[in-house]
């Protein structure tokens, strides 16, 4: 006898629910859309790998473990400034007590001699930016008194980063700003010091050391006077500005020699002047580069206080 259209129709919706529920059961399924549009697959193990190969290969190049060895005498600078007020010996060295302490070798530059030239290392970075910015701020120079530092427009030269930011002097820091004669420049010493000055930028603003309104801009000025006042020449000198800011700004630095590589260039073949220069080392001039590329992640910044 012939089923009703309705009876066989559920018999058959029957039979194919089992079907579909037996296959399930004994067969795994993934159904994957042709088109994804959700998150980007991970890369693969081998590309992270060279990835953080590359960047170690750069960083050996930018900020070698090891440090870099400058052709500056510091002797007992550390002290004359204690003396003077400059730095104030309890208020620097509390900085550090929660930073793992001053070392011997950071104690002597503060507080005593330092027979060997300086070496900046990623560790003594810095100790050493912190002891520039003082000496920096301090030592009498015409760039203080006469550049755009003293321009009306600004309120005075104590409205900076550079001047109200230094609070580890005896006082406050205007009270030693361009006061003290530790190192006097000869003139062309001095027109060395202007002229390299003008061509040196740092990433945290778009201004040369020869407006040193931050930190790094003053502790720069404070290298590039002793760099000059112990013979160092013009190329040289910014060779170890290169270095040394390097250290101050790993990432900066990183990035920009990653970048190189895009252009068929390694970090050893870039010219430290133009490196420096407002188109890499400025402010504006790094967003730049790394609009370009992927900017490095160090975990290492370049802070603007002490």
């Amino acid at each position: 006898m012939k089923l009703p259209t309705s009876v066989s129709f559920w018999r058959t919706t029957a039979i194919v629910v089992f079907a579909l529920f037996l296959f399930n059961a004994l067969f795994q399924v993934r159904i994957t859309p042709r088109f994804s549009r959700g998150a980007p697959a991970v890369a693969p193990e081998s590309a992270v790998r060279a990835t953080e190969d590359s960047i170690s290969a750069h960083a050996a190049a930018v900020i070698p473990e090891q440090g870099v060895l400058l052709p500056v005498a510091w002797g007992d600078l550390g002290s004359k400034m204690l003396a003077s007020g400059v730095i104030d010996q309890q208020a620097f060295e509390s900085i550090y007590q929660n930073r793992g302490g001053l070392s011997d070798e950071e104690q002597a530059m503060l507080s005593g001699t330092l027979a060997s030239p300086l070496r900046i290392t990623p560790q003594n970075a810095g100790v050493l930016l912190n002891l520039l910015w003082g000496f920096g701020l301090a030592n009498k120079n015409p760039i203080l008194d006469e550049g755009p530092m003293q321009n009306p427009e600004y309120g005075g030269a104590g409205r900076f980063a550079s001047t109200g930011g230094w609070t580890l002097s005896s006082g406050d820091a205007m009270d030693h700003y361009s006061k003290h004669a530790f190192v006097t420049l000869t003139e062309e010493q001095q027109a060395l010091v202007e002229r390299v000055s003008q061509g040196i930028y740092r990433p945290c603003c778009g201004n040369s050391v020869y407006f040193p309104d931050c930190n790094h801009g003053m502790a720069m000025l404070g290298l590039l006077e002793l760099l000059a006042s112990q013979g160092v020449g013009e190329t040289e000198m910014y060779q170890y500005a290169l270095a040394v800011n390097s250290y101050w700004f790993p990432e900066t630095y990183l990035t920009i020699a990653k970048y190189l590589d895009t252009q068929g260039l390694s970090w050893g073949d870039a010219s430290p002047k133009e490196i420096l220069g407002y188109d890499f080392s400025s402010s504006a001039g790094y967003q730049n580069i790394v609009a370009q590329v992927e900017p490095v992640s160090s975990g290492k910044g370049g802070g603007c206080g002490v």
